[in-house]
C-alpha cells in the first residue's frame, strides 16, 4: 500500500511539474522549431513567389516597408503549417491555427506572403498582410513569431496587438484600387 501512495504522489508531482513547465516547453522547444520551419518556408516562398506589381509596390511603400521589392506572393491550395511535426501540430490546434473547420487564408513568413487559392487579396487584405511584413522588418521573424504566439495565447486573435495593427490597415486602405 505504501508503494502505491508513493507512486501516486510522484505521479501527481510529475503532472504538476509538467503543467507548470508547459510555458518553458513551448518557448524553449516548440517556438524555436516553428521559427526554423518559418525561415525555411520564407526561403521557399522567396524562390517560387511572384513579385508585387507596381500598384502593390506603391501600397507597400506607403505602409512603410523599406524593401517592398523583396516581397513575394505565393498562391497555394493550403497555407503551409508544419503538420508533420506532431508537437507543433498539437500547438497549432490548441492555438486555433489549424484544425477542423479552420481555414487560414493568408500568412506572412518574412517577405513571403502565402495566400490560399480563391482568397482575393484585394487592397485592404493585402494592406493587412503588408503590415505583418512591416512588423517583421521592424524587428525580425524570431521576435514577431515569439510575440505573436504569446499574444494569441493571452489576448486571442482579434485582440492580439500585431493583429490589431494589421486590422487598422484593413480600415485605412479599405477603398478599392
Amino acid at each position: 500500500m505504501k508503494v502505491v501512495k508513493i507512486t501516486a504522489v510522484i505521479l501527481v508531482l510529475a503532472i504538476i511539474a509538467a503543467a507548470l513547465s508547459y510555458e518553458k516547453i513551448i518557448s524553449n522547444v516548440l517556438i524555436p522549431q516553428y521559427i526554423d520551419w518559418a525561415y525555411e518556408t520564407d526561403k521557399k516562398g522567396m524562390e517560387i513567389g511572384e513579385p508585387l506589381n507596381q500598384r502593390e509596390l506603391s501600397l507597400a511603400s506607403e505602409i512603410g516597408i523599406l524593401h517592398p521589392e523583396k516581397i513575394r506572393v505565393v498562391y497555394v491550395e493550403q497555407v503551409p503549417y508544419p503538420y508533420e511535426n506532431y508537437p507543433l501540430k498539437v500547438l497549432g490546434e490548441a492555438m486555433g491555427f489549424i484544425g477542423e473547420g479552420i481555414i487560414n487564408n493568408a500568412q506572412v513568413f518574412g517577405y513571403s506572403i502565402y495566400v490560399r487559392h480563391g482568397y482575393e487579396l484585394d487592397r485592404p487584405r493585402l494592406a493587412h498582410e503588408l503590415v505583418h511584413v512591416l512588423q517583421i522588418e521592424r524587428a525580425n521573424l524570431d521576435s514577431v513569431i515569439t510575440q505573436h504566439l504569446s499574444d494569441l495565447a493571452k489576448y486571442g486573435y482579434n485582440k492580439a496587438p500585431l493583429e490589431v495593427e494589421a486590422f487598422e490597415a484593413n480600415k485605412t486602405y479599405s477603398a478599392d484600387w
